[in-house]
Order: C-alpha cells, then structure tokens, then sequence
C-alpha cells in the first residue's frame, strides 16, 4: 500500500520515541510532531488498518515488521541528508528542516547514489 509523506512521519517519530524512551503511546506522537491527539488518533487507525502497526491494550504503538522497515528508511534518508546538508553548511536546525522534506521525495536510486558519492568523496 502506498504511504503518503505524513505517514511515513508519524512512523519515523514512532521509531525515534521508542529509541529515546522505550514506550511510545499516541500522546507521544502528537507532542512530538505538534499534532492534535484527534490527528494522530485519525493517522494512528489508518496505519494500523494498513498493517503498519498495532495498538497493544496498554495504549503502546508498535510497529509491525513492515512498519519498522519502512521507519528505519525513511530515518536512514532523514538522518543521512541532515548530516551531508550540515557539512555543506546549512545550520543544523534548516538542515533536519530540508532533509524532512527531501527524504521523502527521492527515488532509492537517487538516495543510493548520492550516499555512494559521499563515501567516495567526502569522507
């Protein structure tokens, strides 16, 4: 099934909550995106409707196996572009900014040349 932009966000935050605290449940979501709880509760069923992830009874989100492949690349593209577009010169607030945007938007091919480029040259 196809993800949008905003999805693939909601499962980005969901990896990187639960890498910095272990448990991450919907209200961890909307503080760190800035969404609304009804907003996230709205993506939250999509994605769980879609096979992303479960719902446990204690209210934890937990990503499926598809779920979490697909968080780690989007994380690979995001942490990856924030850290090229930094060494670049871009101050780091604009480059996690512009690297949110861009990781969603290029091909693997693109994304594979590009880190193939960087390990060659400016490492």
């Amino acid at each position: 099934m196809a993800l949008h932009q905003s999805g693939e966000d909601y499962l980005e935050a969901i990896l990187v909550l639960r890498q910095q605290n272990g448990i991450v449940r919907s209200i961890d979501v909307a503080q760190h995106l800035g969404y609304s709880k009804p907003s996230v509760s709205r993506a939250v069923s999509i994605l769980k409707n879609s096979g992303y992830l479960t719902m446990e009874k204690d209210g934890r989100l937990e990503l499926t196996e598809m779920g979490e492949e697909r968080a780690q690349l989007v994380y690979e593209r995001h942490r990856f572009l924030s850290e090229w577009l930094v060494k670049l010169g871009v101050p780091p607030e604009i480059a996690a900014e512009d690297a949110c945007r861009i990781e969603h938007d290029l091909s693997p091919e693109t994304f594979a040349c590009l880190k193939r480029h960087v390990a060659e040259h400016l490492s």
